[in-house]
């Protein structure tokens, strides 16, 4: 661990945390700021939840539309991407036949939502194979492109994936999307504070992205964006005072979703600070992390002696995943946590095991270092 940096969070400094991909991890200056905003929801939880909350609503709604490159109204929270992503498409009015068109490198929870609601409305869910290695992006949008048919009503696609860890380059998907009138739902759950992102250049429909993972807020603190054009008919899944309530925004599409009955907002809230504290104390030290990415590539690949998914580069951000041998130890991720107090993930994609490592500014080249020795001696 980067001692200096390992000090700001709240992690055990007794562990070799290699996954912040999967639910991030909050700074100490940031966690404190979700508790203060806890403290004054519980002083007074009354004024609180009719006065104060709706001011710090916005506020942090601003700081983070600034930070996405969108408008504050065109963002709502909620607590993770897959509640987002649902909410979406329980509002798609498709018919049976329609098409969903995706890659086969999507979330699984998410790919999972769409297939239950499929089999609700006929509509027909497709997973473009998008191959690996992947190579070049000419390669990527024509392999994804083919999956394209007349029936093709929306766009779902990842910008960072979860489980091979692939910055995908969606920018012409979308721009052709967009010339043929089919919706662009983006899941963007690893990109804010990850890689640059301005969502009204990159111009989707629909764009979510979680603030607990690399921007390093707490937990269950995530966003939709809905383009002004759509938020007539986006409506919450949960519905409740809306207009009739005390949202003193003009905004119907805000009044509608960010009251959804009692519930702790307080994660909603830390936006301005979390994004202070990336600007400051990690968004310097970024292009170290992506370095030790690159090294992290090399050496899985002379550790585990497979090939990787990717030439690296511009496909990898702060995360790599890579094949594992087929001979592999069935208890691999239990021995590298309780023989080695290593934590990272280790899953089954198309067929195939894989580890994926993830660094954040926590982490040093020490702690590759660490894996690849206990990986060697465990395979």
């Amino acid at each position: 661990m980067n001692k200096t940096m390992g000090d700001m969070f709240l992690l055990d400094p007794e562990i070799t945390f290699l996954n912040h991909g999967s639910f991030g991890a909050c700074p100490k200056p940031v966690f404190k700021v979700y508790q203060d905003w806890q403290r004054k929801l519980e002083k007074q939880p009354v004024q609180f939840m009719t006065e104060i909350l709706y001011d710090g609503l916005k506020h942090s709604r601003e700081s983070l539309s600034e930070f996405v490159g969108c408008h504050e109204d065109e963002i709502i929270y909620f607590p993770n991407p897959t509640t987002a992503v649902t909410n979406v498409i329980y509002n798609l009015n498709l018919n049976p036949g329609d098409e969903i068109l995706m890659s086969n490198h999507e979330y699984g929870a998410l790919v999972r939502g769409w297939k239950e609601w499929g089999k609700k409305t006929g509509a027909n869910i497709i997973q473009q194979d998008i191959s690996t290695p992947a190579t070049t992006e000419d390669k990527f949008i024509e392999e994804f492109w083919k999956g394209l048919t007349p029936k093709t009503k929306v766009i779902f696609l990842s910008h960072i994936t979860s489980a091979t860890a692939l910055i995908f380059p969606i920018e012409k998907i979308v721009n052709m999307a967009r010339e043929k009138g089919i919706l662009t739902i983006i899941d963007g759950a690893h990109v804010p504070a990850h890689i640059p992102l301005n969502i009204h250049e990159l111009g989707c429909d629909f764009y979510t992205g979680a603030c607990h993972k690399w921007l390093c807020g707490p937990k269950g603190s995530s966003f939709l964006f809905v383009k002004k054009e759509h938020q007539d008919w986006i409506k919450p899944l949960v519905v409740s005072w809306g207009s009739d309530g005390d949202d003193p925004t003009p905004s119907t599409f805000l009044q509608d979703f960010q009251w959804q009955g009692t519930r702790d907002m307080s994660a909603f809230l830390t936006m301005p600070t979390a994004i202070d504290f990336y600007k400051k104390e990690i968004r310097p030290y970024q292009a170290a992390c992506q370095k030790i990415i690159q090294y992290a590539y090399s050496e899985l690949q002379s550790t585990l002696n497979s090939l990787p998914i990717s030439p690296g580069g511009s496909w990898l951000g702060q995360m790599v995943a890579h094949p594992l041998p087929s001979q592999k130890n069935p208890d691999l991720k239990e021995k590298l946590w309780k023989d080695h107090q290593i934590e990272i993930p280790i899953f089954e994609w198309n067929n195939q095991h894989y580890i994926r490592i993830s660094i954040q500014v926590y982490n040093s080249k020490n702690d590759v270092d660490l894996l690849m020795s206990a990986l060697r001696s465990l395979l």
